[in-house]
């Protein structure tokens, strides 16, 4: 029996047992479907299956790509949504135990939401960004991959809500750029792309990955780089990235105020890459 929210319940195996609730033991992707397509089903799979070795989960043979496809688009098949949902798909540590698990097993749960639109498109918003600097990302591999443990992300939401920003840049523990709190990090100068590195602790992010790929078969410039704060007011251009939006523009961080030229013809080369039939 537990206290639940001041009731005594039965203790439940699916909340309080569950050791993504109790340690943060899980990781999790978050992806699009298409009707019956997911874009860029692979890079998911795989990126998920590394983050399951990173903490130590046993895989089952079970959990081929086909299987966990299969999942997802008979959920999606089943919620009667509509032809587009968002996808998240977490995977647990199945095991008793306190900070020392009994075993390494999984278990995983799928949630789904509605989405509009199928292809991406550029929202005409005001986005209004600043830095984050309570706290720091670092750049370890165990912080690089999507796991349950999220404070930094929920802090930063909750301080841009509190002062009227739509995201905030996240820093390292060198103090430089590291991503948005909800995607990739990309900035033009002078009609060269940037985007922090991998080594700068920012998520290796499926969009950024394909889109890095879309800038450099397309013939413009890009750099991987270390990224100071004071790189981004000499910037012409800031965006967002991630799979669920694919590019969001930045318009304004501090008293800097971008145009959004290149952000438009990278979704356009963006969309005609994903087979949406």
């Amino acid at each position: 029996m537990i206290n639940f929210n001041g009731n005594f319940v039965n203790e439940s195996n699916q909340l309080s047992n569950n050791r993504g609730f109790l340690f943060g033991d899980a990781v999790f992707e978050t992806l699009r479907v298409i009707s019956n397509y997911i874009p860029f089903w692979e890079d998911h799979y795989f990126r998920l299956m590394a983050s399951m070795r990173v903490l130590r989960f046993n895989i089952p043979d079970s959990f081929t790509p086909e299987f966990l496809k299969n999942e997802i688009l008979k959920l999606h098949s089943k919620s009667n949504l509509g032809l587009n949902s968002r996808i998240r798909i977490t995977v647990y540590r199945n095991s008793s135990g306190r900070y020392k698990p009994i075993t390494n097993d999984i278990g995983y749960i799928i949630n789904i939401d509605r989405i509009e639109d199928s292809k991406y498109f550029i929202e005409k918003k005001e986005v209004k960004v600043d830095l984050y600097k309570d706290y720091f990302i670092s750049n370890q591999l165990v912080h690089s991959i999507k796991s349950n443990n999220k404070s930094i992300n929920v802090l930063a939401s909750i301080y841009a809500s509190e002062n009227d920003l739509d995201n905030c840049i996240l820093l390292n523990d060198k103090k430089m750029v590291c991503e948005f709190i909800n995607g990739n990090l990309f900035y033009i100068k002078n009609e060269k792309i940037y985007t922090p590195d991998l080594k700068s602790g920012c998520l290796n992010g499926v969009l950024r990955k394909n889109l890095i790929n879309i800038i450099k078969s397309n013939g413009l410039v890009i750099e991987e780089s270390q990224i100071s704060p004071f790189d981004l007011v000499s910037a012409d251009e800031l965006f967002i990235t991630n799979v669920i939006q694919g590019i969001l523009p930045v318009t304004n961080y501090r008293k800097k105020t971008y145009v959004n030229k290149t952000a438009i013809i990278l979704n356009n080369l963006l969309n005609d890459s994903i087979n949406y039939n």
